[in-house]
């Protein structure tokens, strides 16, 4: 739902943006193409990025329309004008480093080469003043009408990704502990997914930040960003740790049935931690750590002391103990059991 929208709001904002562009060249007896080429590229997911990118556009623009220009006074409407404009573009934009405009400056420059019969300067100039139209139409647009605003979407995926990351470590150690480990592919699959979601997660707290410089809001809500980036954190180095077990072979657990039910109840408990933060007691986690704890040394016990240096010879109980404590450990120093509140006030607000 939340990719649905922020693409709805994109194809609402780029629409007007062209209506309004091309409007304003119709008035002014310019030809909008160009113009509405320049508006379409020039709505970013932020308004920094509009304005950014629009600084570079520009004279990537000015520099293609240059070109075409020079070789249609050189050579008139021929292939080799269209060949010289788009690579001598190319080649200089690349030169000066306005990759953003490239694309822009690129496609101005072919299509030059059509519509440009006479007034070859005149034109020249017309093609600046449509470039200026489209990108000054589209950062306005962008900035004005539905501005972007990702809070809510921040804190939301968060939320969803650590309830995820909760299930899937209570069905992996469920799969572990009493059906060997036949039925983690699917698992594996699900740390994939997540990967993708914490990364997608990082890109949005990155174009809030980019928005603040434009909206005081944005910049009164940093304790927001600080806890949003700290709750990523978290659950990159969860899902690191968790790939890291799925890797651990299982095939010759010596855990008696006591033993493990009580590392089922403890990942259980940390798990419900994950999906109801809200609920979060921190006494009740220290004395599930504490309890896991105890158990790894006294399995540390059971590793013979000619073997402890080659950690191949490690026992697979060795491995899942110490990486169930480095995620209760994650989950003390870095998980914020307000992160649930705070998802309530953004949906409210």
């Amino acid at each position: 739902m939340r990719s649905l929208r922020f693409n709805g709001s994109r194809i609402v904002k780029t629409g007007l943006a062209i209506f309004l562009t091309a409007t304003i060249c119709v008035w002014f007896n310019w030809p909008p193409v160009f113009a509405v080429i320049t508006a379409i590229v020039t709505v970013e997911p932020t308004v920094s990025d509009s304005i950014k990118k629009g600084l570079v556009r520009f004279p990537a623009s000015a520099i293609g329309s240059a070109f075409a220009v020079l070789f249609i006074t050189l050579f008139g409407n021929s292939p080799i004008t269209y060949t010289l404009a788009a690579v001598a573009t190319i080649l200089v934009c690349y030169r000066l480093k306005l990759h953003a405009g490239l694309l822009v400056a690129t496609l101005t420059s072919v299509a030059m080469v059509e519509v440009i019969h006479d007034h070859f300067l005149f034109s020249f100039f017309i093609r600046l003043g449509t470039t200026t139209i489209g990108l000054v139409v589209s950062t306005a647009v962008n900035m004005l009408v539905f501005p972007p605003n990702y809070s809510t979407d921040i804190l939301k995926s968060i939320h969803s990704i650590s309830g995820r990351a909760g299930s899937m470590l209570e069905h992996t150690f469920r799969t572990i502990l009493y059906e060997g480990d036949d039925n983690l592919q699917e698992d594996k699959k699900v740390v994939k997914l997540l990967t993708t979601e914490i990364r997608k997660t990082e890109k949005l707290v990155h174009y809030q930040r980019d928005e603040a410089s434009l909206y005081p809001w944005v910049r009164n809500r940093e304790a927001e960003l600080q806890m949003a980036e700290r709750q990523l954190l978290f659950l990159d180095n969860f899902e690191y740790h968790l790939n890291a077990l799925l890797r651990v072979s299982f095939e010759e657990i010596k855990w008696t049935k006591e033993e493990r039910d009580l590392i089922m109840q403890a990942v259980t408990a940390l798990a419900d931690d994950l999906r109801h933060s809200i609920n979060f007691d921190h006494k009740k986690h220290q004395d599930q750590l504490k309890s896991i704890t105890d158990l790894f040394w006294e399995n540390s016990k059971r590793v013979p002391a000619n073997d402890a240096p080659n950690t191949s010879l490690f026992p697979p109980e060795f491995a899942i103990l110490y990486e169930l404590i480095t995620i209760y450990d994650l989950v003390d120093k870095f998980f914020d059991p307000n992160s649930v509140k705070a998802v309530q006030e953004a949906i409210k607000s």
